[in-house]
């Protein structure tokens, strides 16, 4: 039997689009799929000719491969994971690597590395990001894992990733455990977050400025070329100009109600356990939320008035400041993803590169642009960033078109438009700059009810004191809670 130098299971879209990748790049490639059905029409059709071979016994499709074997998988994330694991463990040796490239949460990768590893084999969980073309033609690949494994895969995903910059391949190497994963997941929130801040500026133009689809798509078309110049950009252009074959736009008749795969809240768990500000992805989350409450918007919108307004000012002007809005929001956004990324590395000791994620995200993922390499030279100039937005061009983004940011929100508050991530963005970045906040009265508050005690201005932090407000307490407290 022919030994093929990699196996992939799982022939959905991903799956198939992958192999088709590896195997243009010179790789031979055995596949395997549940239903041999899919192999067979797979091997029939868009496989036939190439260096790929089908197997309907998992058996024979791990023998099919060279020592030591990689076997990928794109099955789904959760239970179908450890069950395919489970099958496979009595077919490889010590040595083997298994690799995970779906959606699968930072814990599992972690708790799988372990469990491979305690049986003398490698495991990887790998962020795969781009979509059906992607995969195809070039993702973002964000492998983690056990690190003895990366020599052997390296070839492979250096050759399927896209490429940016100088040519570089959007693949590094991110970590132990669930490194790469947790970075995917953080991929994913910023996609969140960029989505919905495109929809917000889409439904601002649409309700506020009373602009058309057409005009509409020539602002997006224009945005593009500019300092927003990215791929969720350049499809929004897009779909504002598609039409189906009776001339009417796809877009007006779809519901205005989204759906999610999860990984934008597991980005915002991970948040709240890690105690980072997320404030603007977070929203983002939420807002997909409230638009599967349909009916329920439907009914409130008979129920609860809203204000009068149309808009009589300088409509170029104010598209302007949407730009450099839409902008800055976005760098709030980015820097509040990659303040989850260093916690957690601090706190998994996974020593991330933040300039090398910048870069590998230029090209192949969803959230693919420019703006990227601005991300990557700062954290290259400056390695020990305290925060994105202590760089001096963001520094110098933020304080030039804050009073633009005011004056879009101010005038979206006017005619009753939600704009709850640009909102949300805005006021991270006031309290960010807030040298004091009301947290003193807050800490009185519990100190007061739950005697959790609070720390002084005049003493070194970390001294806790505790004040018998009501004069019938005593001198007893409880734990401050500052997690």
């Amino acid at each position: 039997m022919k030994q093929h130098d990699i196996g992939i299971a799982g022939l959905a879209v991903m799956g198939e689009n992958l192999v088709l990748n590896i195997a243009s790049r010179g790789f031979s490639v055995s596949v395997y799929n549940r239903s041999y059905d899919k192999t067979e029409l797979f091997l029939e059709g868009r496989a036939r000719g190439k260096d790929i071979s089908g197997f309907a016994a998992l058996e024979d499709f791990v023998n099919s491969l060279k020592a030591p074997r990689r076997i990928l998988l794109m099955v789904k994330a959760g239970a179908p994971v450890d069950q395919m694991i489970e099958q496979l463990l009595p077919l490889v040796e010590q040595g083997d690597i298994i690799i995970d490239g779906g959606n699968s949460h930072y814990a599992d990768t972690e708790r799988r590395t372990r469990y491979l590893e305690k049986r003398g084999l490698l495991y990887i969980g790998t962020g795969v990001s781009g979509g059906e073309e992607g995969a195809l033609k070039g993702p973002s690949i964000m492998p983690g894992g056990s690190q003895e494994a990366w020599p052997h895969v390296k070839s492979v995903f250096l050759a399927a990733a896209a490429r940016a910059g100088n040519d570089e391949p959007c693949c590094r190497w991110m970590g132990s455990g669930g490194a790469g994963h947790f970075v995917k997941m953080v991929h994913n929130g910023i996609e969140y977050g960029d989505m919905q801040l495109i929809c917000e500026a889409y439904q601002f133009m649409n309700d506020v400025l009373d602009m058309g689809p057409a005009e509409i798509q020539t602002v997006f078309s224009k945005w593009n070329t500019g300092v927003l110049g990215s791929y969720l950009v350049e499809i929004t252009a897009d779909i504002l100009d598609y039409r189906d074959e009776k001339g009417e736009l796809v877009l007006d008749s779809i519901l205005d109600a989204a759906g999610q795969k999860g990984t934008g809240k597991w980005t915002v768990n991970a948040a709240l356990d890690l105690g980072v500000v997320l404030s603007l992805i977070s929203e983002s989350v939420f807002a997909r939320g409230l638009s599967s409450y349909k009916e329920l918007r439907t009914a409130a919108s008979a129920r609860i008035t809203g204000p009068t307004f149309r808009f009589d000012g300088d409509r170029e002007e104010m598209l302007r400041l949407l730009e450099h809005t839409l902008y800055t929001a976005k760098i709030i956004s980015y820097a509040q993803g990659f303040d989850l990324l260093k916690a957690a590395s601090e706190e998994f000791d996974w020593q991330l590169d933040f300039a090398d994620i910048a870069e590998i995200w230029r090209g192949g993922c969803i959230i693919r642009s420019a703006f990227l390499d601005i991300i990557a030279a700062a954290f290259r100039d400056d390695p020990d960033l305290e925060h994105i937005l202590f760089a001096p061009y963001f520094q110098k983004q933020i304080n030039d078109n804050q009073q633009g940011y005011r004056t879009i929100l101010t005038t979206a508050i006017q005619a009753g438009m939600p704009m709850p991530c640009h909102a949300s963005g805005l006021a991270y970045l006031d309290g960010l700059r807030s040298n004091r906040l009301p947290a003193n009265l807050l800490q009185a508050q519990r100190d007061y009810f739950g005697a959790h005690m609070y720390e002084r201005i005049d003493t070194p932090r970390g001294e806790w004191f505790h004040t018998n407000w009501t004069g019938k307490g005593g001198a007893t407290t409880s734990t401050a809670y500052t997690g």
